[in-house]
């Protein structure tokens, strides 16, 4: 994998050479666009406004429009122009506890590597920021645009999170959030009870995207039958309004204490049968 922008994190005078790596992957499933009289594919075309004609890619500039209907062109080289040294460097203005910045304020992450002849302040610089639980506040310019950013120790390195500016964050006071009376204290205990009932250790391998896993088995079975499927599509199901919720946590708390029951006992029965699932006796004829 190519690195998408090399540079250094510098802090004080301390410099450190390093490369910036894709840390996520978006697995989406790709449409084309079709005619329906006879699936061929539709194409888009950049059209000039002014005449219609349809402009090629080598003729196409970016431009900035600083009034109605005017603009100035900016090149590669213009880009350039706009603070060299700055565009290169990771230049960290404070830590900050990572307790004290809202997730909202996280946006994406990259993973950080040490060039040659960086590897022991790399190392200096993630094993401090772990022991303080503090991260790096930046800014960095990638490709033409400005980010806020945080360094962050992961397990086994360091990680660049792009963030948002806090003018970029919605305010919440900017929605009506409705007045709710006061939670009763058997509610509170009821659903902290809940919540301790579905509590676990955190593990992002056991979670899926089964909305992509579905559509992939439904694109398979459309193959299957020709194009159609057979039947109709399943009603949407009708939100419900919860009425009495003391009666829904009851019934949630019952629901969780049942699932647990259930895979300690399938647990016990692998336990016992050396890891294969346990068979159902046969009754006597």
């Amino acid at each position: 994998m190519r690195a998408i922008w090399k540079g250094s994190i510098s802090f004080g005078l301390v410099n450190i050479p390093i490369a910036l790596f894709p840390a996520t992957r978006t697995e989406e499933l790709r449409f084309h666009l079709l005619r329906a009289s006879d699936l061929s594919p539709v194409n888009y075309k950049r059209v000039a406004e002014a005449d219609g004609q349809e402009v090629p890619w080598e003729q196409i500039v970016k431009g900035y429009e600083y009034e109605k209907g005017k603009y100035v062109v900016l090149k590669e080289e213009d880009f350039a122009r706009v603070d060299i040294e700055a565009t290169r460097t990771i230049d960290i203005s404070d830590f900050v506890p990572l307790e004290q910045v809202d997730p909202m304020f996280f946006s994406k992450p990259y993973y950080m590597i040490p060039e040659k002849g960086g590897e022991r302040a790399y190392a200096l610089l993630h094993d401090a920021l772990r022991d303080s639980g503090k991260i790096g506040i930046a800014k960095v310019v990638i490709k033409t645009r400005e980010h806020l950013a945080s360094v962050k120790p992961a397990a086994r390195g360091l990680v660049l999170e792009l963030m948002h500016f806090a003018a970029e964050l919605v305010d919440a006071s900017e929605w009506k959030i409705p007045e709710v009376r006061e939670i009763g204290k058997r509610e509170v205990e009821m659903a902290k009870a809940l919540i301790s009932g579905m509590s676990s250790e955190w593990d992002p391998t056991r979670y899926k995207d089964d909305y992509r896993e579905a559509v992939h088995k439904l694109i398979e079975e459309k193959i299957e039958h020709g194009g159609e499927l057979p039947g109709k599509p399943r009603p949407k199901p009708k939100p419900g309004k919860v009425i009495d919720l003391v009666s829904v946590l009851q019934e949630s708390l019952a629901q969780t204490e049942a699932k647990k029951k259930a895979a300690a006992k399938s647990a016990k029965e692998r336990k016992q049968t050396g890891g294969a699932p346990a068979r159902k006796k046969r009754r006597a004829a």
